[in-house]
């Protein structure tokens, strides 16, 4: 497959998630969305390291072709924690408002 459908196919899924953030009050739709263009990134990443590796093998040059995937390796570890933190903030939002819309938020500064 050519690069342009990885392209098509990431920045589709990011302005998805962008979308999703920008428009829902729901604090675990707008957690997804968060997700979902962190995983287009990541699809991003290791698209541009397969055409990386591709034409570095077919020039004959030795070269670090997992760079990329190091990255997305390490992306997904830190969005795993993002998400044990995420997900028991809105927990406890839960349990203190009963309802996960965001516009509460404003009102625990009280």
């Amino acid at each position: 497959m050519e690069i342009k459908w990885y392209i098509g196919l990431s920045v589709a899924l990011f302005c998805t998630g962008i979308i999703g953030v920008l428009t829902r009050r729901n604090s675990i739709v707008v957690f997804m969305c968060i997700e979902l263009m962190l995983n287009a990134v990541n699809l991003l990443l290791v698209a541009f390291s397969k055409m990386h590796a591709a034409s570095a093998l077919a020039q004959l040059t030795p070269a670090v072709v997992s760079d990329a995937q190091i990255f997305v390796f390490f992306i997904m570890v830190v969005a795993a924690a993002e998400v044990s933190v995420g997900l028991a903030i809105i927990i406890m939002l839960y349990r203190n408002t009963h309802s996960a819309d965001i516009n509460f938020l404003n009102r625990l500064n009280n």
